[in-house]
């Protein structure tokens, strides 16, 4: 599995860095625009729960393929696979990385502030339980929880963005990596007796 997780990271960096700057460019246009803290705001609570379902989906179909597990153990998996892995995506590892550049940044749980967030993790459990046929391009979860991470840290923080980009590309990044890498892949594989043969999402779409 350790071998798994480093090949995983390793795939995961060129896309990785490629969504981290497009973030650069969101900010930029951002900042240049003065677009209000509301809009960020609105953005984020667009793009949040729509990664939550996309990861509750992949996590449950990703199980779901290899072992046929009791329904609780499906929804949990798939649960704390969505609503775990994307709050850290999404949120904290955001407010974390703002508060370390000295940002005035405030700490917000969206799916317990926002309660029906949970309500997409669970169509996100629905639809990969009964339809393991997914194929959502990776590059494009990528995205999502890039520009979910990256308005977070619009809508939640204050601070001279410009001249902490390049800081940005380092947060957006890692705010990513790890976590749709172990999202993705890693996770639901953990609750499996052995590893399957499964390639790169990089490679290819999840297909069945």
């Amino acid at each position: 599995m350790l071998r798994r997780i480093t090949a995983e990271l390793k795939e995961h960096i060129p896309f990785t860095a490629l969504g981290a700057l497009t973030g650069i460019i969101i900010t930029v246009i951002v900042v240049l625009g003065d677009v209000p803290h509301h809009i960020s705001y609105t953005i984020f609570h667009t793009l949040h729960p729509v990664h939550v379902l996309l990861s509750a989906l992949v996590t449950t179909a990703m199980y779901m393929r290899y072992k046929k597990g009791k329904v609780w153990a499906v929804v949990l998996i798939g649960w704390t696979g969505a609503i775990g892995i994307a709050t850290i995506s999404d949120a904290l590892i955001p407010y974390l990385g703002g508060n370390l550049l000295h940002a005035q940044m405030e700490f917000h749980l969206p799916f317990i502030e926002e309660w029906w967030i949970n309500l997409f993790a669970l169509a996100g459990i629905a639809i990969g339980y009964w339809r393991q046929t997914t194929k959502i391009p990776h590059f494009g979860h990528v995205l999502l929880s890039t520009w979910a991470s990256l308005f977070y840290i619009m809508a939640f923080g204050i601070a001279d963005w410009i001249p902490l980009l390049p800081f940005i590309f380092l947060i957006l990044f890692l705010a990513v990596w790890i976590p749709c890498c172990m999202s993705d892949i890693v996770y639901p594989l953990l609750f499996l007796g052995k590893e399957p043969g499964l390639h790169s999402p990089e490679k290819r779409e999840i297909d069945s």
